[in-house]
This record gives structure tokens, sequence and C-alpha cells, in this order.
């Protein structure tokens, strides 16, 4: 029998879905017009879009740049590409990708290590945007409970704007609240992801449900319509070149075939994610009028499609590039409407890379490996022996190990710091580890200086950028290279989150559109992109941020402000 979750992502696989956001948009949208006695600032942007597509590569985007013919194709031609973009930090999932891109800030400092950590008080999982106090609007299921943006410790691009222009708006859509969430920061006029038959958002005590989904209202309107029209979609080829990449490979002892439909296809695992992520938003820029309203207005736009495919099928085979080549069509649809926006801005990143399940990297060639399922049990087995334990004082706790009770609760002092001290040689003298170092050791390095560059940083500096006092792991560690984790059928069979530059180089594309493409082949990080925006606005960047304001010659705004010499940073 079929979980809630799969029946709900069953019924996302539906379609075209240009033909929802015309429903949508043209029952409830206003024409689309200047907003009358604009009083924006001359030569300035007056909209900010920020594009983040989960588990987009760098090798991903130029494996395929050839052949995009939609918003890749237009944002390569014509936007300033930045191929050796990067995540700097050595954790790469999610949640802390997202974090740094609109903070400007490192995961060390938006408090966010991971998508999820142990709560050493409790010994339960802590979700990354954790907000017991919220509720979820809709009756929507909320498959990571209840959140909010309590755990993001910074404030943001969106927060910045807001502070100084309360009437400009911001709005953020994504198939995951997290991507959601980190774009839109604390202060958001509206904060969507996709639950189920409908966008949903959280609710804070004192807020109205209804009053919080009233901006997307219309849309969920016409999205569940268009769900109950068609209830039996199927996921299948529309490019034939994606049909040679058709194969069959042994993973965890069974058969996965390579194919469309997939088996066991799963909707949130589908190119319509994506396309309906972007129709919402393509509806929330015409009916709320962004950009057009004499104040500087943001929509965050996160595409979780690539991601949720890469997991469940892998990155070299026909289902991402079906995935790949329709999400460049559906963005290619939705950029037409940004450019028709005077004063428009995009700029397009991602929150981590990624790389194909190991199985068929050896298949074809390639270096790689799952993770010695064996190593936990024989160092516990030590260290029991070693501490006079009766239970395993290791286990795994998403960025690292946890030194916890059977409960998964922290161990006193002095026993917890004895046995970090006792793991980590254990664990640096296995060969799938290439580093395991102490999160309260880290977090005594001193940070590299403010402009470094990502390419030179060690594995250990890396490492640095993701330990979070207090939170995550006791023990963050790097993995040797192209090993990951055990796989499932029908679940994940490929990953991400190394220090390695698979998992960190992303693209970093700033577009305006009508302007003439540029390439750059030197590195920029992601946290460049915040203090690099605010300049563009006019607004100014949080003492919190970690990032360099970059000079990109689009519109008529002065020169980055100097950054002043570290003399107590890492050179």
């Amino acid at each position: 029998m079929k979980s809630t979750t799969a029946i709900v992502s069953a019924l996302l696989m539906l379609g075209a879905a240009p033909a929802l956001a015309q429903t949508a948009g043209e029952a409830a949208a206003p024409e689309r017009a200047p907003f009358p006695g604009s009083n924006a600032a001359p030569g300035r942007p007056t909209l900010v879009v920020t594009i983040v597509i989960d588990q987009f590569s760098a090798n991903l985007f130029n494996q395929y740049r050839s052949r995009f013919t939609g918003g890749l194709r237009t944002l390569a031609d014509q936007g300033l590409v930045y191929t050796n973009g990067f995540q700097s930090h050595g954790v790469t999932t999610t949640c802390p990708g997202h974090s740094t891109v609109l903070t400007g800030a490192h995961p060390t400092h938006t408090g966010i290590p991971a998508n999820e950590w142990i709560d050493p008080a409790t010994g339960k999982e802590l979700y990354c945007l954790a907000a017991p106090q919220n509720t979820i609007a809709g009756g929507a299921h909320s498959e990571n409970g209840l959140v909010g943006s309590d755990q993001l410790l910074v404030t943001n691009l969106p927060d910045w704007v807001k502070a100084q222009s309360p009437d400009s708006r911001v709005f953020a859509v994504s198939g995951k609240d997290r991507g959601a969430i980190n774009l839109a920061g604390h202060h958001a006029d509206g904060t969507f992801w996709i639950a189920g038959p409908m966008l949903t958002t959280y609710v804070e005590p004192g807020q109205n449900a209804e009053a919080r989904l009233a901006p997307i209202a219309a849309f969920n309107a016409a999205y569940k319509a268009k769900l109950a029209a068609d209830p039996n979609p199927t996921w299948t080829f529309q490019h034939d070149q994606c049909r040679t990449l058709r194969s069959t490979s042994t993973v965890g002892g069974q058969t996965f075939h390579a194919d469309l439909p997939p088996e066991d296809a799963n909707l949130e695992d589908s190119p319509y994610l994506d396309e309906t992520t972007l129709d919402a938003a393509t509806y929330l820029l015409d009916s709320q009028q962004l950009g057009r309203r004499g104040v500087v207005d943001l929509l965050g736009v996160s595409l979780s499609g690539t991601d949720k495919i890469g997991h469940a099928y892998g990155t070299q085979g026909p289902e991402m590039c079906e995935q790949l080549l329709r999400m460049d069509e559906a963005l290619g649809r939705f950029l037409s409407r940004v450019a028709a926006t005077p004063g428009a801005i995009v700029v397009l990143t991602a929150d981590h890379g990624g790389s194909d399940f190991p199985e068929r990297i050896a298949q074809r060639g390639g270096a790689a490996g799952r993770y010695d399922t064996t190593m936990l049990t024989r160092i516990n087995a030590q260290l029991k022996t070693q501490f006079n334990l009766t239970d395993n004082p290791l286990q795994s706790g998403g960025t690292g190990f946890i030194v916890a009770d059977k409960d998964h609760k922290e161990l006193p002092e002095p026993l917890r710091s004895q046995i970090i001290a006792a793991a980590v040689p254990l664990l640096n003298a296995e060969p799938n580890i290439v580093l395991a170092v102490p999160r309260d050791e880290l977090l005594q390095d001193p940070m590299p200086a403010r402009n470094f560059n990502p390419e030179e940083l060690t594995i250990r500096e890396r490492l640095r950028l993701s330990a979070v006092a207090g939170r995550g792991a006791d023990i963050l560690r790097a993995y040797a290279y192209n090993l990951t984790s055990n796989a499932r059928i029908g679940g994940s069979i490929a990953s991400h989150g190394s220090p390695w530059d698979y998992d960190r180089r992303v693209p970093i594309i700033f577009w305006r559109p009508g302007e003439r493409g540029e390439e750059h082949f030197w590195p920029l990080r992601t946290v460049d992109i915040a203090p690099t925006l605010a300049n563009l606005v006019n607004v100014p960047a949080a003492d919190t941020v970690d990032g360099v304001c970059q000079n990109l010659g689009l519109y008529d705004v002065p020169a980055c402000p100097v950054v002043a010499a570290e003399p107590d940073a890492k050179p």
C-alpha cells in the first residue's frame, strides 16, 4: 500500500504547467501596468529575483549547457556567468546551502549546520527550521513538522530591504519548506511551498492562516482543480535525446532500471514539481505587481526537483536529462515574464552540487563506492572496552558523529570529552575517512580571511565554515572522495553533503534583461551574492555578512564599499 506522501506525489505528475499559470493568473491577477507615482531610485533595480536550483552542480550545468534552449540558455548567453561558483563550506546539504545565499554568511554564522541534527538535551532529531510554536496553514501535511525562520540566526537581504522600505514586498516559493523560508527571511509577505495538492505556509502565533494564504489562494484553487481533473498522470519522455541514457545497474543487490516512467514513480520526484513552482512564482509576480510599484520588491524561487530526482535516480540517467530540459523550458517561460518588468535583476545559483550513484560511475569506468558499514561497529567496540561502557557511545548525527547515550542524549563531562579524544584518532585511521575533527576544536580555529579563494581552502577549513556552536555533530568528518552512503532503490540511491568540489561547485549567474553576456573564470562564493545585491538596491548589508560585494557593471550604481583588512584572520 502506498503512503499518503506517495499518493499525493502521484497527483503532482500532471502535464503542462503553463495552462495552470494562465488559469490562475488570468482569474485573479490584476492588469500588469506601472505603479502610479513611482519613487524608485533611478538607475537601480526595482525587482530582485533569486533562483536557487537544488543539487545543481557546476558540473551538471556545464554538461547540459549546450542543450538548453529556454531559461538556462538565456542566462548562459546573456548573463554574467561564473561557472566557478562555490558553496564554500564542507557540509553541503540543502538547508545550510540555502542559508548562505541571501544572508551573505557561512553556516557557522547562519546557525544552520545541516538539514537536521540531534538536540543534545533531549536526544531528539531537530529540523533545521523547526518552530514548534507555529502551525501549518490549510491543514496541509508538513513532512518536517512545524517550521518557521527562528533557527536562522542572522538576517538576510529581504530583511534589510524591509527595514528600509516597509512597503516593499517579499515573497518566496519552493517545492520544499527550507528552500522558501531561507530565501524569504524573517519578515516576508508570503513564504510558500508545495504540500500535496496545495501550496502552504507557516502561521506564527497571532497570525491568521487564511490571511497568510491569501496571496496564493486563487492559484491554489486552480491548482487543486487541475489535479482533480487528471488523477492518473504519467511521466514520459518529451526529449528523444534522453532515451539514449536508459540503462540497468545493480544497486544494493537489487536491479535498477533507469527509464521512464520510473519504477515506483513518485510525483515529488518528477519535473512537474519545478514546473508548478515556477507557475506559482509567475502568479505572484503578476498578482502582486512585483517591481512595478515604485519600491524594491523581492521574489525568491527555489527549485527542488533536481535534488529529489538526483537522490532517487542519480544524475546521469534519462530521469535527470528530462528534468533539466523540462525545468529549462519552464524557466524560460518564467524569465520572459520577468523580462517584461522594467528594472529587474535575476541571480541564479545552487545550494550544493551532487554526483551520480557510485555503481553507475564504476560501470562507466570511474572510481566510486559506498561507505564501510562496519566502521562504527568496530570503533564502538574499542570505545566500549576502553571506557567500560554497555552501549555504543558513537553514533551518526547528520553532520558527522555524536557522542551520546542509548537515547542519543549528550554524555556528561568529562566522559564526553574523553570519548571524543579517543574516537578521533580511531576515525582518522580508517581508510574511508579523510579527516575527523571535534566541532569544539574547529570553532577555536580562526576564520579564513574574508575574501579567501574557495578553491584553496583545506578540508579542515571547509568543515570550520560548517561548525556551529551547540548545534550539529560532536565530530565533523569528511569521507574519502566519491564515497557515499548506502542506497535503497525506491528511496535514495545517490547523495551529496561532502566537502569535495563536486558537491561545492555551483553556477552563479547574474542577469539583467537585455544585457550582453560575459564569462568570468575566477571563483565567486554564494556568500558574495547578498552584499552584491544590497549594493545594487542601495540598502546596507548587516554586519553579519561574510561575503564581499562584487562590481557587476549592471545599473547605474556606485562601486562596492572597500572591505577593510583583517589582520587577525588567516591569510
